[in-house]
């Protein structure tokens, strides 16, 4: 498998990192978690200190999970940073800045596991109501999102497992967007898109 040079990608591709280079990344990840148990700040890093593969901006999520529950899940869907600067910002972010869950404790550390999921682009789809949606989601491959205004919401493609249903799928983001259930308007717009996921042993 080659490097990856840019993040630019088809929209039925996703990013090709080598298993070093995943490897060098949850590293990183679990860096920039000991640094802010330690020191209390997010971790410093040179970008140029790491492969061009990495340099590249990147939209990425950071998940933890202990003993297989969610102990937390932040990233960003727009490619603003570097891939690196962006895992260690959302793995900082993964441990202590998830409303949903105490800030993590050094106790945890070791009985975490790390998952980065590195997005491909966003295809915008053309539909007009939830029938269609479904008819055009890909269970188990696509990630969601759903916009209405300025509510907004994701699920990666991981929810699959939790959410194998389609029309279940749909409405809990719905839900999660702040929208009712069964609510469509003229102004719904939903993107789907892949990730890269890849997480420590």
């Amino acid at each position: 498998m080659a490097p990856m040079h840019s993040f630019e990608q088809t929209a039925d591709s996703t990013p090709l990192l080598t298993p070093a280079l995943q490897a060098q990344l949850l590293t990183l990840a679990r860096a920039a978690i000991d640094a802010g148990l330690n020191g209390g700040d997010p971790l410093r890093l040179k970008v140029e200190d790491y492969s061009p593969s990495l340099s590249e901006p990147a939209a990425c999520f950071v998940t933890l999970t202990r003993n297989g529950a969610l102990r937390g899940c932040i990233g960003t869907l727009e490619a603003r940073e570097s891939l690196v600067e962006a895992v260690a910002y959302y793995a900082y972010q993964a441990a202590f800045g998830d409303p949903r869950f105490p800030v993590l404790e050094a106790d945890e550390l070791k009985l975490l596991r790390i998952e980065i999921s590195v997005l491909g682009p966003q295809q915008l789809l053309n539909v007009a109501s939830e029938e269609q949606l479904l008819d055009l989601l890909r269970p188990g491959r696509d990630g969601l999102i759903i916009k209405e205004g300025a509510l907004q919401a994701t699920f990666l493609p991981q929810v699959w497992e939790v959410l194998p249903n389609p029309q279940a799928f749909v409405r809990a983001l719905k839900c999660k967007a702040g929208l009712a259930p069964d609510y469509w308007s003229a102004e719904t717009q939903c993107f789907r898109y892949q990730v890269e996921s890849f997480s420590e042993p």
